[in-house]
């Protein structure tokens, strides 16, 4: 099971292709510059709009009551974050939004992107499109909780993350462990362990936690492991 989705989980963050409504401005839509390490919105805001990322990359996250942070997804060029305002029943946020690099993102008003849904199929289908990749991966993503190492699991997001850079072979900027360990449910010291492991083993190559980390297809093989 696991090599089989080692093989086409890349498929699911590959960038949507561009629609003209995504990339103008107009009545209830405006373009937004956001610098990096900005609060694009809150968990608990109203739930009032879709953004659609440009450019740059975003942390979704959530705060439990008790404080603790755990990183959701990384949305990079080409995903909708705050989508869930689409569905009536849902009047706040569930989740904060952070640019970790400067971005410019369109943000949709929620009526007038269902409006919008309704009126082109187009855009309804790619829209709808996402949202089913999305679903896909978090399937995923909690199936590799319950039933892969914290390696494997660190592996595979690095190969996903990659993806938001084009390619297996990209590097992936601005990469965080303390964010890293967050997405995969383990400590930045474990994170750190198997990071200087996948180095010396030939499978990614980076300097410093801060630095962009180039991940390379031979990284696989540690999800083809038994």
């Amino acid at each position: 099971m696991v090599a089989a989705r080692a093989m086409t989980f890349a498929n699911y963050t590959k960038g949507q292709p561009l629609h003209e409504y995504l990339v103008t401005c107009g009545p209830r839509k405006t373009l937004l510059n956001v610098p990096k390490g900005e609060i694009i919105y809150s968990q608990g805001d109203s739930a009032d709009s879709v953004f659609y990322i440009q450019k740059g990359r975003v942390k979704v996250s959530v705060t439990s009551p008790q404080g603790k942070e755990a990183t959701l997804a990384l949305q990079g060029q080409g995903g909708f974050i705050g989508e869930e305002c689409i569905a009536a029943s849902q009047p706040l946020r569930l989740a904060t939004a952070a640019a970790i690099l400067p971005c410019t993102i369109l943000r949709i008003n929620n009526k007038e992107m269902m409006q919008a849904l309704n009126s082109d199929k187009a855009l309804a289908n790619l829209f709808q499109t996402f949202l089913l990749a999305r679903c896909t991966l978090m399937q995923a993503d909690l199936i590799d909780h319950l039933f892969n190492s914290s390696e494997k699991r660190l592996a595979r997001t690095l190969l996903l993350l990659s993806q938001l850079e084009g390619g297996s072979e990209a590097t992936i900027p601005h990469t965080n462990q303390e964010t890293l360990a967050e997405m995969i449910g383990t400590t930045r010291s474990r994170v750190s362990f198997f990071m200087n492991r996948f180095r010396t083993l030939g499978y990614i190559q980076y300097s410093g936690c801060n630095g962009g980390v180039k991940v390379y297809h031979s990284l696989y093989n540690v999800l083809l492991k038994d």
